[in-house]
């Protein structure tokens, strides 16, 4: 039986709506994240934080969840930390309402392919989420999932079709991003009652 875990990177966000405490948005963030990857089938989930971020994971986890500590909120740092998975795929934490038929895709091509990513759709570079077999591929790049594009992951492979371009997804980096979210949408809660002013 593969052995596949999900991954929540709970880096810092690099923006905050005005007039929220730019924590409680982290952490509804977050939140959100961390749920939804409790809903997903047939994989074990986990969170990634840096040890000056663990109060954020210790905050927002589920009981029995795996929090790994990394020295840096980096993909490869992350894919370094899990032993004993065949597969892992590694999402931001800045993505609340993301489908977890999303999260699914990403890892779907891994029967076949060594990697997979899921770029960001609307403003900005960036991707969603990386996934690969374990062991990492040699070619696999150092990825910034803020900057890094699914030509990048291409052009490093020794053929292009080794990485598999999944759905992708908005992240919550700007104004445009904030209006692109879709009030009868299921889920993010937490970053739903914080945008309508509800005390969390």
């Amino acid at each position: 039986m593969v052995r596949r875990v999900v991954v929540a990177l709970l880096a810092p966000v690099g923006w905050t709506p005005p007039g929220i405490d730019p924590t409680r948005w982290r952490s509804a963030l977050a939140e959100d994240v961390v749920d939804l990857l409790a809903t997903l089938n047939e994989v074990e989930t986990a969170v990634a934080v840096t040890p000056e971020d663990r109060w954020l994971a210790d905050a927002v986890v589920w009981p029995g969840t795996a929090v790994h500590e990394v020295p840096e909120p980096t993909v490869g740092a992350v894919f370094a930390a899990l032993t004993g998975y065949d597969q892992a795929a590694v999402v931001v934490a800045d993505a609340p309402d993301v489908p977890g038929l999303t999260l699914g895709k990403l890892l779907r091509p891994l029967s076949s392919r060594p990697v997979a990513v899921a770029p960001v759709e609307g403003s900005g570079a960036g991707l969603l989420g990386v996934a690969a077999r374990l062991p990492v591929p040699v070619w696999m790049p150092a990825l910034d999932l803020d900057t890094a594009a699914p030509a990048e992951v291409r052009a490093a492979a020794p053929r292009p079709g080794d990485v598999a371009v999944t759905a992708g997804w908005r992240r919550l980096r700007g104004p445009a991003d904030l209006a692109g979210l879709d009030p009868a949408f299921e889920g993010w809660e937490a970053t739903r009652a914080l945008l309508s002013g509800q005390p969390g």
